[in-house]
């Protein structure tokens, strides 16, 4: 009897040190990939290497100039839990009702955007929006939402710039990685009829997906119980869960037409998660896949066909 006791002691005691071991790995990683702050775990990261052109023009390009030298708007959102954030508003040259919101990846920034939104200012002669999603650049937070909160607060964009520019404003949604995401969440809200369409580039289908990917990839951990637990001290700490950060769900609300861009070689947002979006869109869409880019490459090494891409979506859902 006192055998069995001293066993079941034993038993509990092994319990009890892996649930604090599954509590602690879950503030860990909370803290590693969700709470703002510097991001060192990336650095040297296989999954985000890119080509040397790619390279060249995300550091190099003449876009970096371009947007230095345009005079943006500052614009402020208070967000529905009390943080600012703010948006860049670049008015076109010519009046236009045609406005490109942009979102931004995971670490990036707001000017990152004109990578792409040179284009749609200079070709197409748009007005262009940008903003620092939360936890980024000079918009609050203390967490980054991965598009599930911040698709609230683009909501609220869209509703400001149709305030600005009046009740014809045509909205297009672009978004990158987890600004692709971002634009997808948004997309399966009740919108405006003044958003017409979204342009995902390298989106992931949901947070807890994407967290379960690279759990495995980068770390060789299950995902079992570690997942669940970020999930609670996320939760806690953020006010979402992972698991309802899901664009897959979203999309198969949304009601606008959506193009979705990846590139086939891309090892660190799966190119397989755009193909499960594309296939549980409701409404029209279209897909690129872009042989041997890897994450965010789509644009630098097929730029024509990335280019065309969008111009043929636009002739079809736009006015």
């Amino acid at each position: 009897m006192k055998r069995k006791k001293r066993w079941w002691k034993i038993v509990g005691g092994i319990l009890i040190i892996l649930v604090l071991i599954d509590i602690g790995a879950g503030f860990f990683f909370y803290k590693l990939a969700i709470e703002r702050n510097t991001k060192d775990f990336l650095t040297g990261n296989a999954d985000l290497e890119v080509s040397a052109e790619a390279m060249n023009e995300f550091t190099k390009g003449d876009w970096r100039e371009w947007v230095s030298n345009q005079s943006f708007e500052y614009w402020e959102q208070q967000a529905f839990d009390g943080n600012t954030l703010q948006g860049y508003f670049l008015e076109a040259e010519e009046p236009t009702d045609k406005t490109v919101v942009f979102a931004h990846g995971y670490l990036g920034r707001a000017t990152d955007m004109a990578l792409f939104g040179q284009y749609y200012y200079e070709e197409l002669g748009y007005n262009m929006f940008t903003a620092d999603s939360r936890g980024h650049g000079l918009s609050e937070g203390d967490y980054i939402g991965f598009g599930w909160h911040d698709r609230l607060d683009y909501v609220g964009w869209i509703d400001r710039i149709i305030e600005e520019l009046g009740e014809d404003a045509e909205i297009i949604l672009h978004g990158v990685s987890m600004g692709a995401a971002t634009v997808l969440m948004t997309a399966g809200e009740e919108l405006p009829d003044n958003v017409k369409l979204v342009v995902a580039d390298s989106p992931y289908s949901s947070v807890h997906e994407l967290f379960e990917y690279q759990l495995d990839r980068m770390f060789h951990l299950p995902s079992f119980p570690i997942i669940p637990t970020i999930g609670m001290v996320t939760n806690l700490m953020a006010g979402y869960d992972l698991k309802e950060a899901s664009a897959l769900e979203q999309v198969k609300k949304a009601e606008i037409p959506i193009l979705y861009i990846h590139g086939g070689n891309d090892t660190f947002v799966p190119t397989a998660m755009t193909k499960e979006l594309y296939e549980n869109t409701q409404t029209d869409s279209e897909m690129l896949i872009v042989p041997g880019a890897n994450h965010g490459e789509s644009i630098v090494l097929d730029r024509e066909g990335y280019i065309a891409a969008m111009n043929q979506f636009f002739d079809q859902y736009l006015e």
